[in-house]
Order: structure tokens, then sequence, then C-alpha cells
């Protein structure tokens, strides 16, 4: 399980009612309702789901990533040579 961290956050009283409303109906703590919304915000699951289709070493995942990310920024530099 992953490190907690307790926070302070700022949120508007309608948001974080029906946060305590969603997690009274759900039998859930008002923390797990938040983080759970942070990370669908954050797309946290799609890269979940990714990772779990995937059969590709970390190595192989990351020299993927750094050849996509060179050809992206190509990309970028021709369309703003034309």
């Amino acid at each position: 399980m992953a490190t907690k961290k307790k926070v302070t956050l700022y949120v508007d009283e309608d948001v974080m009612r029906a946060a305590r409303v969603r997690a009274a109906r759900t039998d859930k703590r008002d923390s797990e309702v938040v983080e759970e919304a942070l990370r669908a915000y954050l797309g946290f699951d799609v890269l979940a789901s990714v990772w779990a289709r995937s059969n590709l070493s970390e190595d192989e995942a990351m020299r993927l990533a750094v050849e996509e990310s060179h050809a992206a920024r190509a990309d970028k530099r021709a369309s703003r040579g034309s």
C-alpha cells in the first residue's frame, strides 16, 4: 500500500457535501472518495488499465516513450517551420 500523506485543502462546501454523501452511501471515508476522484481526474485508472495489458519490459516501455517524445517534438518543430 502506498504511503498516505495528510493534506489540507480548501474545497467548495457543496462539493465537499456531495463527497460526504457519496462516502456515506458507499460506506467509505471522505478521504477515500476524494482520492478516488483525484485518481480518476488524473488518469491513474487509465494508466493502470494500460499497464495491465502491456507485455513490455520497463526498459522497452521507456525506450518507446522516449522515441515517441522525440517524434512529437520533431512534428511540432516541423509544423512551426511551415
